[in-house]
Order: structure tokens, then sequence, then C-alpha cells
């Protein structure tokens, strides 16, 4: 971020308020949306505003890159916080976008923060009035808009996705900084701020905001800097956000994938990011039972293990618990096949209804209910050689021979299918000598 307001005369407005690009060319980052010749840039060098929703992380520019769109169309600007606001604001927004254009021929640019916590009924106010022109609709979201956004909405405006700031450019951010504002810091303290703000321009000032104005005008050293960081700067993880769902779905996958690093690394972040261990040690017993299953036994009940050790020990012992259960969990063999029977199964209830419990297959507890034949025919597997009842059919006669649990070859199971496929054959078996 740079300016070009002059930083020596008084200014009580924030560091990164002071500093926000005033064109595009002083835009530190996303490259990828403003570099010349892409569609966003080219939108705001040629004033041809459309309505659009930028989504993007907390201190990626979207508040900027509104104004920047403002400015170059020389339209009025007009701001709603979805937080503070309600469909009277919209109405009066609206109002004044309409007189702006009615008496003086000017544009608005309506920008909406945080867009995603306005309602359906919030959401469908816009419409109307995006429609006919009234104002040109800039929302800012940190969520998916395809979750957190009415359909009729997204069909009116374009998404742009801002990206956090990488290393490099967080560290640009803060070397324009100091050049603007005159303290001084050495470079390594310079990367262990830059790395503190994890990809967010606005906490990356903030954080160097506190630490000239306790400097006094000295040079910002390492003592100064540890006591700003001190108590931590969480990374992206906001629990029930799109990144809370992205981490423990890289998790699974990784897990699924047997990648311990990754399996591990996604641990760590989420933890890092404050997210409940509980939570996780719950999941990775999904795992267990989802994508190892009988391939390798001791999966679930060492999932399980982590989990109690856990509540046991709480943090930061336990989380070790649950870190040696994913990294055992990615190191497993896989199996889906008894998740996959599960489903098959269910689905075949579904669709085929109450189908009765065959006689030979009833308990007989009373006169009655042997005089209608409940369990007659059934046959003891333990009575039977190997402990097998071949030719016996327990499912529905309807569904007499139905498989859902087909075992891989791999782990465990594939001994579990050398069995089932000898207990096949005397099945088969028993079928001709009956024939």
């Amino acid at each position: 971020m740079n300016a070009a307001a002059d930083l020596t005369e008084p200014d009580h407005r924030p560091l990164a308020d002071r500093l926000r690009p005033t064109r595009v060319e002083e835009v530190i980052g996303q490259d990828h949306i403003l570099a010349p010749g892409r569609p966003l840039r080219r939108a705001i060098e040629s004033g041809q505003l459309h309505s659009m929703v930028l989504w993007g992380p907390p201190g990626s520019g979207k508040t900027t890159l509104a104004r920047l769109v403002a400015n170059h169309c020389s339209a009025e600007f007009g701001t709603l916080s979805a937080v503070l606001s309600g469909v009277k604001d919209i109405r009066a927004a609206v109002e004044t976008a309409r007189e702006a254009l009615q008496t003086r021929q000017r544009r608005t640019v309506l920008f909406v923060d945080e867009v995603h916590r306005f309602n359906k009924s919030q959401q469908d106010a816009f419409l109307p009035h995006i429609e006919d022109g009234t104002f040109t609709f800039i929302g800012a979201t940190t969520e998916n808009p395809s979750f957190e956004l009415n359909n009729a909405l997204l069909s009116r405006v374009r998404v742009y996705v801002l990206k956090p700031l990488d290393a490099a450019h967080t560290h640009l951010v803060i070397e324009r900084a100091l050049s603007r504002t005159g303290a001084a810091m050495a470079p390594g303290l310079r990367e262990r701020l830059a790395a503190a703000a994890d990809g967010d321009a606005r906490r990356a000032l903030n954080l160097l905001e506190i630490a000239i104005d306790l400097s006094d005008g000295r040079e910002i050293g390492e003592a100064l800097l540890t006591e700003v960081l001190a108590g931590g700067t969480p990374r992206r993880f906001d629990k029930g956000g799109e990144a809370y769902y992205d981490q423990i779905s890289a998790l699974h996958k990784a897990v699924r994938g047997s990648s311990p690093d990754g399996a591990l690394y996604w641990f760590v972040r989420m933890v890092d990011g404050g997210c409940d261990p509980r939570y996780i040690a719950r999941r990775v017993v999904r795992m267990a039972a989802e994508d190892i299953g009988l391939a390798d036994p001791r999966a679930l009940p060492m999932a399980l293990d982590a989990w109690e050790t856990y509540e046991r020990l709480g943090s930061p012992e336990g989380e070790l618990a649950i870190g040696q259960a994913i990294v055992y969990l990615a190191c497993c063999a896989k199996s889906n096949a008894v998740y996959a029977a599960y489903g098959a199964a269910m689905e075949e209830v579904r669709r085929s209804g109450s189908l009765e419990v065959p006689l030979h297959l009833r308990n007989a507890p009373t006169t009655l209910m042997k005089s209608l034949d409940y369990g007659r025919g059934y046959r003891y597997a333990h009575d039977e050689q190997d402990g097998y009842a071949a030719g016996e059919n327990y499912l529905p006669e309807a569904l007499a021979g139905r498989r859902y649990y087909e075992p891989t070859d791999r782990g465990l199971e594939a001994k579990i299918a050398e069995k089932l496929r000898h207990l096949r054959e005397l099945d088969a078996q028993h079928r001709k000598n009956k024939q």
C-alpha cells in the first residue's frame, strides 16, 4: 500500500487508512486481477463500471479497490456495513444515489462491507436498483459467495477473488510504510513482522503503527517488536468460515491420500489457528471408520484413544496424541469398503421398504410363534462344519444373494476378502448338492 497524502501533517486516522492507495499502480498484490490487461484493471481504467463482489481475506484490499473504482470513474462513494445497517439504511443509500444521479448527473458506487451478513430480504433490496442503474454495487465478503449470497444477487454481479498477500508483498507494504513515516527497523525484524501479519496488510500496518508509537521516534528494536507481537497473531482460521472447512478437508484428504506430512501440517495449522482439538479428534475418528475401515481395524481404537488422551491431558500435551493418531491413519492401508457398503445398504432400505424378516430368522419364544413356523429350519452355525452354515440366507427373501460389502485387497481386508471368497464357494457347493 502507498498513498499520495503527506504523512508529515497531523492526521489521527489509522496508518492503514492514511497509506491507502489512490491509484491502481500503487496497489500491492492482486496482480491476477489488476495487472495490465486483466478484466478489472481494464474496467477501472476505462471507467466502465459494473457491479461486483470482492471476495477475499481481511487485509487483502477490498475496501481500497472499491474506493479506487469510484475515484477512477469520478463517482460518488457511498458505504454501508452489513454489521450495522438494515433495510432503512439501504433505502437511505438508494435515495442518496438517486439524488446524485438526477441532480448532479453523478454515478454512485455503493460499497457494502461484510455483505454476507445481510439476510435474504436485505440482499433482495439491492436488486431493482442494481438493475435500473441507480448505483453500481460493490460488495465485500470474507465468505464464499456461493454459500452466503442469494443467487438473484450473484446473477447480477461479477465475483473477483482477492488473495492474501504473500511474504514478499507484505514485506513491501512494510517497506513503503517505513519510508513514508520515516521510522527505522532492521531487515530481519521487518521479515518477522511480515510473517506475523500472515498475509493481512492491515494487520501489518496496525502492528507497525503500535511499534512506531511506542518507539517515540527511535528505531524499532527487537525487544519492542517482541512486546508488540506478544499474545500471538493467529493464522487465518475463522470457525464456521470457509478456511475452517477448507483446512479440515485438506487434513481429511491428506490422510486418505496416505500423506503423513500433509496431514500433520494441516493438523498443526488448525491447532495454531485456534481450532478446538476435540473437533479434530472427532473428525479423525470419522476418518478411521470411513477411509481405513477393516483394512486396519487398529485405526479406529487408536483414534478413540487419542481423543480420550486429549480429554485427560488437555493442551498442549494431548494434541501430540491426536497428531500421532493422524500420522498412523495416514500410513495405514486404506479401504472405504465398509463405508460404501453402508451407503449401499441404506439406499436398499430406502428403495425396497419394509421387507419381512424370513421365518427361519425369527425368534420363537412362544408356542404360538412356533406354530406359525417362526425359527423353523434355522441352522445354528456353531453346530455346522467349520462353524459355517453353508447356503443359509440372512437377507429378506426378495434380496437373497445381494452383496453390499466388497472388501479390498489391502491390509487385513485382503484376508477378509479371501475368507469371504471361500465361504461363497461353500455356498455354491451347498446349492449344487441340493439340486
